[in-house]
Order: structure tokens, then C-alpha cells, then sequence
């Protein structure tokens, strides 16, 4: 099975505080990965550390063949909606072109083929019709879908979603998940982090964290009523099918969670 990520002996640190024990791990290449887990366990500062934001304390991680920051240009990280700088006078277009200097640089020039990557990712989140509005001027879910164009048009061999589908409407999760799927079909990685056990059900493979892996493997195999009793501390309920219910009630923001970075290029907690 050729591989996205290895992972071995993986340590993770915030602040001084142990964050993601030691940990091995494998994500293949080609398929959609969900990583999940309670509050805190780690999830987004994983992410964060495939991305080259991170440093490990311990371990080694191993990112499209070669480590974290050899792979930047071949990752798009598409970071949970925060705030947006409302005194930043850019345009949906504009953010979603943004990608494109991965390639050409901020002051290199916009080329046809450029513009073609940047219409076909406002279609496929349709937010073309949205392309001249201002950021501000979005609701929650039409500036997430413009940030997930965004990191689809960076056409990176990985692409890196913190909780993509978090707090959405319907409309913008549906659009959302088809994009994601599309990736898939395409030949990319996709590692999306959630705390829906049902988005992380329809993944082709799931990382369960608690501080740490779990459990990983195919869903049916890693979402079991035992490990996730593991991971979230609290007895599983089954539906009258057996599959497990889970309501992470406490996957609310607190003040000791990982960071995050906004895109006013400020961090966040």
C-alpha cells in the first residue's frame, strides 16, 4: 500500500504540556483519512505537524517521501474559518488565487492556466457567482467553501482540512463533501480532522487519537464500541444495528486547545 504519511514514535508538544504521546501511524496515499477524537487529543496539532508548522519533540515523520517541510509545496492546509481581517480589501477570486503563487510567487504573474485552476475550484464549491463579494460580506459556510477552493486550487498532492464540515449548513457540507470526494477521484490524499463519527465513517481510514493513536485502520475496524470507549473515556451506545452513537458533548472550544493560526497571519488558541 503505497503511503501519504508515516508516523514513528511521533511526540507533540504545546507549550510544555505533552499534547500527542508517542505514537506510530500510517496514512495511505490516494484516499480520504479522517482523524478523530475528543477535545483536545490532539487532532489539529497533528495536522499541524504534516504540514511543517510544528515541530515533533520525539520521533520521526516521513510526509509524501520526504519530511514535513520538504513537502510544503506538494500540501495545501486548509485551517478551520476564523476570523477575517475585515480591513483586507480582497475578493473571493482573490483568495482563491492565492493558491496559484505556491507556483508563480506573489509577484509573478497570473497566467491563463492559472485563472482556468481558480474557476473550476469556485465551481466546484460553487461560489463563482460570489467572486467579486468581499469575505465579510460571506456567511460562515460560503467563506468556508471559498477557503476549501482555495486549497483545491493549489492542486497539491495533499490536501490537509481542519474540521472542514464543523458547524456548516447542510448546503455548504453537502458541496463541501462532494469537493472532498472529487479529490479522492483525482488520485490525491485528503486528511480531514472531525468529531463526527459519521464523517468519519464514510473516510476510507480513520485515525482515532485520545493524546495519541487509538486506533487506526478502515472504520468499520477502528470506530468499534471498544475504541471509542477507549478514546473518549465514556460508555458507547449502540443503535439497534450495533453501530456505535457518540455525542462528543465536550467538543467545545476551551482555553487549554491547541493553536490555531487565522488568516491575518496571527495565532489564535
Amino acid at each position: 500500500m503505497p503511503l501519504a504519511v508515516r508516523g514513528s514514535g511521533v511526540t507533540l508538544i504545546y507549550g510544555d504540556r505533552i499534547v500527542f504521546r508517542a505514537s506510530d501511524f500510517v496514512i495511505p496515499a490516494g484516499e480520504i483519512t479522517a482523524v478523530i477524537g475528543p477535545n483536545g487529543s490532539g487532532k489539529s496539532t497533528l495536522l499541524n505537524a504534516i504540514a511543517g508548522l510544528a515541530s515533533l519533540a520525539d520521533g520521526s515523520l516521513e510526509v509524501l517521501g520526504t519530511d514535513p517541510e520538504g513537502a510544503r509545496s506538494q500540501t495545501s492546509y486548509v485551517l478551520q474559518a476564523t476570523k477575517v481581517n475585515e480591513r483586507l480589501p480582497v475578493t473571493v477570486r482573490e483568495v482563491v488565487m492565492m493558491s496559484r503563487y505556491v507556483d508563480r510567487g506573489v509577484f509573478g504573474f497570473v497566467r491563463k492556466p492559472d485563472r482556468q485552476i481558480v474557476d473550476e475550484a469556485l465551481d466546484r464549491l460553487d461560489v463563482a457567482h460570489l467572486a467579486v463579494r468581499h469575505l465579510s460580506e460571506l456567511s460562515g459556510g460560503e467563506r468556508q467553501r471559498v477557503f476549501v477552493a482555495q486549497g483545491l486550487a493549489q492542486r497539491a498532492d495533499l490536501l490537509l482540512l481542519d474540521e472542514p464540515l464543523n458547524a456548516l449548513d447542510l448546503v455548504s457540507k453537502n458541496v463541501i463533501i462532494e469537493a472532498i470526494e472529487g479529490e479522492r477521484e483525482r488520485g490525491r490524499t485528503v486528511i480531514a480532522t472531525t468529531h463526527d463519527l459519521s464523517e468519519a465513517a464514510r473516510a476510507g481510514h480513520v485515525l482515532l487519537l485520545a493524546g495519541g493513536v487509538v486506533a487506526e485502520g478502515p472504520p468499520a475496524e477502528t470506530l468499534t464500541a471498544p475504541n471509542l470507549a477507549r478514546a473518549y473515556g465514556i460508555e458507547i451506545v449502540e443503535d439497534a444495528s450495533g453501530a456505535p452513537i457518540l455525542d462528543d458533548s465536550a467538543h467545545n472550544p476551551v482555553d487549554e486547545r491547541h493553536q490555531h493560526f487565522d488568516r491575518t497571519g496571527h495565532a489564535e488558541h
